[in-house]
């Protein structure tokens, strides 16, 4: 990976973070610009990948992230986001940012609930969730907005840890 790739990359999951964090949202300028700046980068060669791996590294992050946008567990905005750092980082390693955004939005949730003092609230319903997975839409569709938190920081985690080992 490129160095500007990775400042590509560390500047606009960082923005992401701050935003995410202070709005609960992630703005389409932000997502549109990190994704036009990956494909910009695979097109000139300054990335390390070739444009049709920056498009593929989009596509796969966008699907990536979409059925749990369809559960209900992130917003659109994790999902675009997603897409944009699988611009950047292609195909191969929008996969290992996917599976490292998954384990630190587990230990962001875990630190969240106890945080909040809702941990055994949290794994009760964990545990119920997976017991009735039927049901899982409607029950974190149901979650109201002080039992959410932003995914943007996981996100961020995740790609910028991908970046460095792969």
């Amino acid at each position: 990976m490129s160095s500007a790739a990775f400042a590509a990359l560390a500047v606009g999951t960082l923005a992401a973070t701050v935003v995410d964090i202070r709005s609960r949202r992630i703005p389409n300028g932000l997502t549109a610009t990190m994704s036009g700046i990956g494909i910009g980068l695979a097109a000139t060669g300054a990335s390390g990948i070739s444009l049709g791996a920056a498009t593929f590294g989009f596509v796969l992050g966008f699907a990536l992230m979409l059925p749990g946008h369809a559960l209900g567990a992130t917003g659109a905005g994790d999902v675009k986001l997603m897409a944009a750092v699988g611009a950047i980082l292609g195909p191969a390693t929008v996969v290992t940012a996917f599976l490292f955004t998954a384990i630190a939005g587990g230990i962001l949730a875990v630190a969240v609930a106890a945080q909040r003092r809702r941990l055994a609230a949290t794994f009760a319903g964990t545990g119920r969730l997976i017991a009735a997975p039927a049901g899982v839409k409607q029950q974190i569709s149901a979650a109201d907005m002080t039992r959410r938190f932003a995914y943007g920081p996981a996100i961020a985690v995740g790609s910028v840890l991908a970046a460095l080992v792969g």
